[in-house]
């Protein structure tokens, strides 16, 4: 299934029914009193949440939406039947935006949560509702009022606990597909992974935190660089950022720099995701020149008051550590007890 995040539609409510002129034709009463009844409500439109949902694809394809018109109404009092809502499931984590405003119409985080984005129109009143003692066979009603309508777009922002952060081929992929059973596409070239992926970790004490892994972070990614650019936003929702290091380069790449670019693109896209604590994770400390680089670069991070962790997702070392202070910061403490 493709991954799509951002989807712009057109919705709109139904029409209200219109009322009806009608007077009874009874046996013997040449002149019957008026009978017309009410015009039924439009539908509304609905957006709910469901925790089922993964991507917007399926509203890409139908961008055109619209709830049923009520029923007019018809003599004998009989009334129009109310016009059916149109529901539309979106995944959690969905904001819903006025297109042309940029306002922000309702943000659905909770599974099952439901906002009447339209509301139908008001069916008309039939021309019984107009008899009055001066009028007794009032010859109009009212038409049904227009359903609303406006193009909204919908964006998708991953609910996870913790954010993969860093360049390209550092090991985002390796690292999520160690810890949980997400099964990214791994290989030694820049911008393998095309669209984030989601891995639940299971920890322990049964407890389960949920990191994912965002695509195509470089220089100017907030500017349209790259992937990122796309892809920021997933960033937002996240309790805490890991920021992978692979300091396997040096000195062809300068870890630090790398670091404070990146973190210089959190800032530029949204200055509240650069103010996110982040944990710094030095990757594939199994190598030998890993080793031996580790102390040029390690004082410079502990002095900004950063935690270094090195690990290696070959090896296994490391991890443990790594996933109980992910613990601490999202929980207070680590468990003691294993799975």
């Amino acid at each position: 299934m493709s991954f799509i995040d951002e989807v712009k539609i057109h919705l709109k409510s139904g029409d209200g029914g219109a009322g009806c002129v009608s007077f009874r034709r009874e046996k013997f009463i040449p002149y019957g009193g008026p009978d017309g009844g009410d015009g039924g409500k439009g539908g509304d439109v609905i957006i709910q949440a469901s925790s089922g949902l993964s991507t917007l694809l399926d509203l890409r394809q139908r961008p055109h939406q619209k709830a049923k018109r009520g029923g007019n109404g018809m003599g004998k009092d009989r009334h129009g039947a109310y016009g059916d809502s149109l529901k539309i499931l979106v995944p959690v984590g969905t904001v819903i935006k006025d297109a042309e405003t940029d306002e922000i119409l309702a943000d659905l985080t909770e599974p099952e949560q439901t906002v009447v984005l339209l509301k139908g129109g008001r069916g008309g009143q039939g021309n019984a509702r107009f008899a009055t003692s001066t009028n007794k066979a009032p010859k109009f009603a009212q038409p049904g009022e227009p359903g609303e309508e406006r193009w909204v777009r919908l964006e998708l922002k991953l609910m996870a606990d913790v954010g993969l952060l860093g360049f390209p081929s550092v090991g985002k992929s390796s690292f999520i597909a160690k810890v949980s059973a997400a099964r990214p596409k791994i290989a030694d070239y820049p911008f393998t992974t095309l669209v984030p992926n989601l891995g639940v970790v299971a920890y322990k004490n049964y407890r389960s935190f949920v990191i994912a892994d965002i695509p195509g972070l470089i220089e100017d990614a907030h500017a349209g660089a790259g992937l990122g650019h796309r892809f920021l936003k997933h960033l937002e929702r996240t309790g805490l950022l890991l920021h992978i290091l692979d300091i396997s380069w040096m000195p062809e790449r300068d870890p630090i720099r790398e670091y404070e670019a990146l973190n210089r693109e959190l800032s530029l896209f949204n200055p509240e995701l650069a103010e996110k604590t982040q944990i710094i994770v030095i990757n594939k400390i199994d190598l030998p020149q890993v080793e031996e680089n580790l102390p040029r670069v390690l004082p410079w991070f502990t002095g900004q008051g950063l935690k270094v962790f090195p690990i290696s997702t070959v090896t296994g070392r490391g991890i443990q550590e790594l996933l109980d202070e992910i613990a601490r910061n999202l929980w207070g403490e680590p468990a003691t007890e294993e799975w």
